[in-house]
């Protein structure tokens, strides 16, 4: 009673036309999304749904322009900048709206994917990763030898730091945001300091969240090196180890570099707003009880 798959060759034999390619797995898939898509518009309301539809913009980019871009031939690295800045623009704006705040965490997400995209491209060549490592890497090549094997791991490597990079930027802009908004009166050095000492907190817990990502993406590959014995070394000077470190390393920099910048830009930014009590691109700041009336 299990749904599966069937290939049919009607050029092959008879009894070798029909063969089963995989199972069925459609409706369990499928339920799974929309659990997912209520349990995210129940707790997020109507920032959960916009949260979906930038979700389904960033999916649209990414079939419809960045792999088709990346099979005709062109840079998968400027494909990839213009790809991500594209599907960051899309999201943050949806999700957040056209504030000077969202604005911030535009460009210090910019910034660091710029910092990512440069210290990937030299290590990449440094270390001599050719991003050719496994049967999937190896047919796309051999299918279409013109594309950049090397820079479609580094476009690899832009776009999967980009999710962790928006929340980094977006928390640290609001930390900065809300502190104004308790005390007015905060410079934007003390504004700095006071979000830096947030984005500390933050970048140990990111940093962790991302290496044990890719971590858990490795683990057979990893499993396979400790049957064999291998040293430590060994397994980190081979070619499909070496991309997830450089993988790692390069977005945690990025994100660790995310916290300064976007600390600084929106400090800037907000402590630009002197004397009128309302924060930059947010709600006038509440007053603090009724004034005294005058006596006649």
């Amino acid at each position: 009673g299990q749904g599966v798959v069937v290939a049919y060759a009607p050029d092959a034999p008879e009894e070798l036309q029909y063969s089963v390619t995989d199972v069925d797995r459609k409706f369990p898939l499928a339920l799974l999304a929309a659990v997912f898509a209520v349990a995210v518009v129940l707790v997020g309301r109507m920032r959960g749904l916009m949260a979906l539809v930038a979700l389904a913009a960033s999916f649209a980019l990414l079939t419809l322009f960045i792999l088709p871009a990346i099979l005709q031939g062109s840079n998968p690295l400027v494909v990839a900048v213009v790809g991500a800045s594209a599907i960051m623009l899309i999201a943050l704006y949806l999700c957040h709206g056209l504030t000077a705040r969202t604005s911030v965490a535009v460009l210090g997400t910019l910034v660091s994917l710029l910092l990512i995209g440069l210290l990937g491209s030299v290590f990449i060549g440094w270390a001599a990763l050719t991003g050719n490592t496994d049967d999937n890497t190896g047919l796309i090549h051999g299918l279409y030898p013109e594309i950049d094997m090397s820079g479609l791991l580094l476009a690899g490597v832009i776009i999967g730091s980009l999710g962790v990079l928006d929340d980094v930027t977006v928390t640290q802009t609001s930390a900065v945001w809300e502190l104004h908004q308790a005390d007015p009166t905060m410079g934007w050095r003390k504004l700095y300091r006071a979000g830096i000492r947030i984005g500390r907190d933050h970048i140990a817990s990111v940093v962790n969240t991302l290496v044990l990502a890719y971590a858990g993406a490795a683990l057979p590959l990893l499993l396979l090196f400790s049957i064999a014995q291998s040293s430590v070394g060994m397994v980190a000077n081979s070619e499909l180890v070496a991309e997830e470190i450089v993988r790692t390393l390069v977005g945690s920099i990025g994100l660790v570099a995310s916290v300064p910048v976007t600390t600084a830009l929106a400090a800037l930014v907000v402590s630009a707003d002197k004397g009128t009590g309302v924060p930059v691109g947010g709600a006038p700041a509440a007053r603090g009880g009724r004034g005294r009336r005058r006596k006649r």
